[in-house]
């Protein structure tokens, strides 16, 4: 059986045709208005920051000309001569590469034991006092904001040379920023099990433990490992002011125009992270059941 389709009078029809493009008009012209903002903001910015276009394609080649000192020359009959030319100190070098993944893991062990400990007070939903969440806010936006290489700076200053710097700069660090997502990830979480908890009269340690850890700790997970990727590239450049890591040999290098080593450095880092972000995208991907995953 065929229906009516409802059709409405012409001047109500108008009305809210007139009315959907007022509402159209109006989005398009904030969205217009957004954009030319955001280009007025990023012109005045590289004005200020002195960004000048024309120097950068002038002086681009001399980018170009240091990577290409940087890249050793191979005879076709003699490669493993000259790779081992080029490696010349590769044990030296794995080994403080080694020492360089040893700071990241410690530095990011400890910054995420203290952010864990911190994350469910400082979170809106959870905090048991107004005082108490804006004290641990204030601290973790301290430990965050103060740039881990100037921790590090301060740590070798009081501590002497030496790797221990960089673990506590990387610690500190770690846990303001894993302190902040670690939060916003037990402030997103469902409610329903906290509040079942707190009506059977459940401490606020037990609520946490049964009701808020089985729904945060895929996510606390993946920021930790996440965290560990860029503390190993942090951990590379800590060496720079003497707190440990393959940094200070890679320093040397440019500060003294060794070319050939400091390719070989780098592309030594750059194989390393690369490592390192593939074995802990598997990991974060079975603790969260990506399906993805193999």
């Amino acid at each position: 059986m065929a229906t009516a389709i409802p059709v409405l009078p012409e001047p109500q029809a108008r009305a809210l045709a007139s009315a959907y493009a007022a509402a159209v008009s109006v989005r398009r012209c904030r969205g217009a208005a957004v954009l030319v903002t955001i280009i007025l903001l990023a012109l005045v910015s590289g004005w200020l920051a002195d960004v000048r276009p024309v120097t950068l394609v002038a002086k681009i080649g001399n980018f170009g000309s240091f990577i290409g000192r940087t890249i050793p020359d191979f005879s076709s009959g003699n490669v493993l001569a000259d790779l081992r030319a080029w490696y010349w100190n590769f044990p030296d070098w794995l080994g403080l590469l080694g020492q360089t993944i040893l700071i990241a893991y410690l530095g990011t062990l400890m910054g995420a034991v203290v952010a864990f400990a911190l994350c469910f007070i400082a979170s809106a939903n959870l905090a048991r006092s107004r005082w108490s969440r804006v004290g641990a806010r204030r601290l973790l936006e301290f430990c965050r904001t103060v740039p881990d290489i100037v921790f590090a700076l301060i740590f070798v200053i009081a501590f002497g040379l030496g790797p221990m710097a960089g673990v506590f700069a990387l610690a500190i660090h770690t846990t303001g920023a894993l302190g902040k997502l670690f939060a916003e990830v037990v402030e997103n979480i469902d409610m329903k099990p906290v509040e079942g908890l707190q009506a059977t009269g459940a401490s606020w340690v037990q609520t946490v433990r049964y009701g808020v850890l089985p729904q945060v700790a895929p996510g606390f997970a993946s920021y930790a490992l996440l965290r560990f990727e860029i503390n190993v590239r942090g951990a590379g450049v800590m060496g720079f002011v003497g707190a440990g890591g393959i940094g200070q040999e890679f320093l040397v290098a440019i500060r003294n125009f060794y070319y050939s080593d400091v390719s070989a450095i780098l592309l030594m880092i750059i194989a390393t992270v690369i490592v390192i972000d593939l074995v802990t995208e598997q990991v974060r991907h079975r603790l969260i059941g990506f399906e993805g995953a193999r």
